[in-house]
Order: C-alpha cells, then sequence, then structure tokens
C-alpha cells in the first residue's frame, strides 16, 4: 500500500470514528433521560437531518480527486458544530404515524389518546395562510393509521376549530364496548368551549378534511362520521358498520362528498334473516349541496335521508331494507323545494319516497322487486318533477313504478310534471302522457286513460285526429276530458278511428 494511500485510508477511519462520537453526544443531548410524547417526532427528524447532514459531508470530503496522484490533496475545510439551534428551521414531511405515539396496532388496548394526540398535533402545526375567511390551511398533514386496527373509547375530534386540509387514512378504527351511546367515531364538530376555535370570524367549522380507507367499527353505539356545519369535507373508500343512528351525518355546511364507500348495519350481502329488524340511517343529510357518488348501502332502515336542498346523488345502490319489510331507500323530507337529482342509481327492493317535492329528478336508475317512487302529499304541492328513462322489475303484483299517496291531502297545485319513457316489467305503469285509440261506428267514440295517467281527473293537454274510409266528412269535436276520459262527438254516424295524445303537464 503506497503511503498516500495510507494516509487517505486513516483519514476516512478517523472521519467515521469522529461522526460516532459525534452522533452519540449528539444523540445524548436529544435524549438526557426521556423525551416526552409532544417533542418525539421533532427529535427524532432533528436528528435524522443531522445525520444525512454529515452523511453528505462525508461523501464530499472523500470524493475521489481530480489532481495528479503526486499532488498533495487540498486540505477539507473545517465543517462547523452541529448544534439543535441549527436545525430548528429544518423542513420535514408531516405525516404523523399513530403507532409512534404509543397506539396499538392490534387493537387489544385502548388508543383513543395516542390518536388523539397525533391528531392534535396535526391539527395545531404550522399553518400557511387561509382557506376560507378565518379556517387556517394547515397545508395537508397527514394520519397515518398504517393499517393497524385500533380500539377506542371515545370519539375522535380535532381539538380547535378553524383549521383545514388535513387527511385521516389508512386502517381500521373500532368503538369499545364503553364508547358514550350515541356518539360518533370521527366527529367534525368543535367543542363547546369558545376557547377551542383557531378563528371565531367563519361560520364554518372546518375546510377540506378528508377521511380516507377507513374502516369504522361503530359496535353498536352510535355512528360512523358526524360532520357538523363545515365545508368541502371528503369521505372516500370508507367502509362503515355496526351503526345505530347513522353511518354518516352530514348536518349544515355545504359540499360534503361521500364517495366509493359501503354503509351497513349489519354485515350481509341481501336475504338476511334478520332484515325486518334493521334500524339507522346510513347516511343522513342535513344540509345543501353535497354528493353522494358510487356508495352501497346494505342494510338498514333507511338508506338516506334528505332534509337539505340541492344534493346530488348518482351510482347509489340501497338494498338496505325492503319496502315490503318497512324500509326505504331514500327518503327526500323537503316539502316545498326539493332540488334533488338521483341519477344512475340502483334501488334494490327499495323505494323513492319524496314529500311535496318540487324541482326533483330521476332518471336512469332500476328498480328491482317492486320498488317504486311514492310521491307523498303534505301540503299538496308537486312542481318541476322529472321521472325518466327509468327500469323497473316486480312480481306482477300490480305495483305502480310512481304512486301517489296522499292519504294527508290530496295534490291541487301540479305544474310542471314529467313522468315519461319509463319502462317495466312485472309492475304497473304510470305517466303524464299517453296515446290511445278506439275504432267504431256511431256519433260518440271516448278513450279512458285512468290505467295510465297518474293524476287523477287531470288532462291539460289533447292532441286528437279522426280517420274515416269513403267520401264522408262529418264535423267532430272534443266534447269533454273529466275524469281523464276524453270524449269525440261527430255530428253524424260514421266508421271511424279516433287515435288521441294526453299531458297532464303544462311544459311543452
Amino acid at each position: 500500500m503506497t503511503t498516500m494511500a495510507r494516509t487517505c485510508f486513516t483519514c476516512s477511519l478517523l472521519l467515521g470514528m469522529a461522526c460516532s462520537i459525534v452522533i452519540g453526544a449528539y444523540e445524548e443531548s436529544l435524549y438526557p433521560r426521556k423525551i416526552s410524547r409532544g417533542n418525539y417526532h421533532e427529535a427524532i427528524q432533528r436528528l435524522q437531518s443531522f445525520k444525512a447532514s454529515l452523511t453528505t459531508r462525508d461523501s464530499i470530503a472523500s470524493a475521489p480527486s481530480s489532481l495528479s496522484p503526486f499532488s498533495s490533496p487540498p486540505a477539507p475545510a473545517p465543517a462547523p458544530s452541529p448544534s439543535p439551534l441549527s436545525l430548528q428551521g429544518v423542513n420535514y414531511p408531516r405525516v404523523y404515524h399513530v403507532t409512534s405515539y404509543g397506539a396499538d396496532p392490534t387493537g387489544s388496548s385502548d388508543s383513543t389518546e395516542a390518536l388523539l394526540a397525533a391528531i392534535a398535533d396535526a391539527a395545531k402545526g404550522p399553518s400557511e395562510g387561509y382557506l376560507m375567511q378565518g379556517i387556517k390551511n394547515l397545508g395537508g398533514p397527514q394520519i397515518n393509521l398504517e393499517g393497524g386496527n385500533y380500539l377506542i373509547s371515545q370519539p375522535l375530534r380535532l381539538p380547535v376549530a378553524g383549521v383545514g386540509n388535513l387527511m385521516i387514512h389508512g386502517g381500521t378504527i373500532r368503538a369499545s364496548d364503553g364508547f358514550p351511546a350515541d356518539s360518533y367515531i370521527i366527529d367534525l364538530s368543535p367543542f363547546s368551549n369558545e376557547g377551542n376555535r383557531e378563528s371565531s370570524s367563519t361560520s364554518y367549522n372546518f375546510e377540506y378534511i378528508t377521511f380516507k380507507d377507513l374502516l369504522l367499527d361503530s359496535n353498536f353505539r352510535g355512528g360512523g362520521i358526524s360532520v357538523i356545519n363545515s365545508l368541502r369535507i371528503s369521505i372516500d373508500n370508507c367502509y362503515i358498520t355496526h351503526f345505530t343512528t347513522n353511518g354518516i351525518l352530514v348536518q349544515g355546511g355545504h359540499e360534503t362528498y361521500i364517495r366509493n364507500t359501503f354503509l351497513g348495519q349489519h354485515i350481509t350481502a341481501g336475504g338476511d334473516k334478520n332484515e325486518k329488524d334493521f334500524s339507522g340511517t346510513g347516511i343522513n343529510l342535513q344540509g345543501n349541496d353535497n354528493a353522494v357518488t358510487d356508495v352501497v348501502i346494505y342494510s338498514a332502515a333507511i338508506g338516506i335521508m334528505v332534509t337539505g336542498q340541492a344534493n346530488a346523488f348518482s351510482g347509489v345502490h340501497c338494498y338496505n331494507k325492503a319496502t315490503g319489510f318497512g324500509g326505504t331507500g331514500i327518503y327526500l323530507k323537503v316539502p316545498g323545494l326539493t332540488q334533488t337529482k338521483i341519477v344512475n342509481s340502483y334501488m334494490d327492493f327499495t323505494n323513492i319516497v319524496a314529500e311535496d317535492p318540487v324541482q326533483f329528478h330521476v332518471s336512469s336508475c332500476f328498480f328491482l322487486g317492486d320498488a317504486n317512487i311514492v310521491l307523498k302529499s303534505k301540503n299538496g304541492v308537486i312542481n318541476g318533477v322529472d321521472i325518466v328513462d327509468n327500469m323497473f322489475s316486480g312480481s306482477d303484483d300490480g305495483v305502480e313504478i310512481v304512486e301517489l299517496d296522499q292519504s294527508n291531502n290530496p295534490f291541487h297545485q301540479i305544474e310542471q310534471v314529467i313522468v315519461d319513457r319509463n319502462n317495466a316489467r312485472g309492475m304497473k305503469l304510470k305517466a303524464t302522457v299517453a296515446k290511445g285509440s278506439m275504432q267504431g261506428n256511431g256519433t260518440s267514440w271516448t278513450v279512458d286513460f285512468n290505467n295510465v295517467l297518474l293524476f287523477p281527473n287531470l288532462i291539460k293537454h289533447v292532441q286528437y285526429s279522426v280517420s274515416t274510409p269513403g267520401s264522408t266528412f262529418p264535423n267532430h269535436i272534443l266534447r269533454n276530458v273529466s275524469e281523464n276520459r276524453v270524449v269525440i262527438e261527430t255530428n253524424k254516424a260514421v266508421p271511424a278511428s279516433v287515435f288521441v295524445s294526453v299531458d297532464q303537464s303544462e311544459a311543452s
């Protein structure tokens, strides 16, 4: 070994030993005896950053020289001594692993305090500007459940309101037997103490909070997720079960989006022998401007309860509790101003009920097992309703595809209602437009539309034609449209065919 090689080897060895000594000393300064839970992540990340900086310096110092082998290598510039103060400004990813806080991923012991501590660190971390006025932008910290199964005895809440841009994801959370009755596993509502609000200048509690890839087991103690007076909340790819109240409750606020999620009080795939005993509600929307997309509700008394306007549903599959057992797929309890759209959905033995619907649209849906649409009169108002292009399949028991429930009051204010272009097998078609014809020899022709028309004694538009053979040109007139029967008369007896189209809607 040449003198130059020995010198390089010796320097490298001494530098490595020095690094080990410095790192050990630095670790001692970080961990004199015990690190509190709140400082654990910061200390680890500072240590990792420090080690990385030493590795970088060592790589630079040991890089091969471009000088000739006969030249003496230049002496490296002395590196400044590391200190905790010099590392406090280091940026690091804000992913909070709950097991680092002591959470038990096996579900054997209670992890409530550990999960709340991770959530608190994320919610109280640094922020950059605002989303809505008064909602601090946390920048997107993530509470990572690391695929674990965690037992909790108290609801999980953010410690402060007025924050946004945060995610909880990636694991299972189960309520313990001592979990407070009628509470929610994740409760997105502020504490009653106003001192826990980051800012009081906004009317919303939270904005842009995401719950993703979660299985929530309420253990028949309460509900899954509660979202109170919040904005742009995302619930994505979740499985929520064993709830007694609501799988998901949305109260007030705007724009909670529920996607790719499965909800059921009991875990079943249909045909459950205890189906008639199912209770609770899969999704309870008590606010406006929300969307439910590609969601399955497989057991609950009510699949979706809606008491707010301007909500949209697409790709929803409800087989929560058959209507024959007293269940409802989607219940729209928004009389007088519904403003709801349901498309591309599958009502599987469960019906849709809408009270006094105003601006209500259902299209491109499939109704199986005598499932139908019930228009329920509360104050007798129905306006701006479109039920078109749907498929219905039943058991030949005479169930109507669209049914009027006028047990409280008859509908008396009926405008712009279109029920048309639906098809049915084993169920009775009902519509607001119809065509009929008859042939005969005489002076009067009556075409009865009661078997088809939805509303009794209501025909607003009639078109008809009279066809008679030979050279006779009789005078004819529309004589009557009462009781959904159209009467056409001629001034003389003739053999004729009469063709009639009727419409119960005022829409053109």
